[in-house]
């Protein structure tokens, strides 16, 4: 899997984005998709993943009611949807692939480049 990322920008508190990230090797759907964030100073930290088949999802309880993941096999995509988003969202969101959720930070994961969210108020 190889994976861009994209949809990052300059938005206003309060406002919408759209992550998306995309998968040039068109093996996404073998995967649990995720997305991260690290923010200037501190540690990096999940926020959402959606299982293979897309009916399971998981949100960090900071983003949980104002982030939706999903993702479209048949176009290799994965999405977070982010509303109502604040100025402490400000990050560098990582998209991520892997067997589960917990090898996404291990060995087995694959990892875009990143793209930043910066949100202010």
């Amino acid at each position: 899997v190889q994976l861009q990322a994209s949809g990052g920008g300059l938005v206003q508190a309060g406002g919408s984005l759209r992550l998306s990230c995309a998968d040039s090797t068109r093996t996404l759907s073998s995967y649990t998709m995720g997305w991260f964030r690290q923010a200037p100073g501190k540690e990096r930290e999940f926020v959402a993943a959606i299982n293979r088949s897309g009916v399971g999802t998981f949100y960090s309880d900071s983003v949980k009611g104002r982030f939706t993941i999903s993702r479209d096999n048949a176009k290799n995509t994965a999405y977070l949807q982010m509303n109502n988003l604040k100025p402490e969202d400000t990050a560098v969101y990582y998209c991520a692939a892997a067997p589960s959720i917990a090898a996404m930070t291990g060995a087995s994961g694959s990892w875009g480049q990143g793209t930043l969210v910066t949100v202010s108020s």
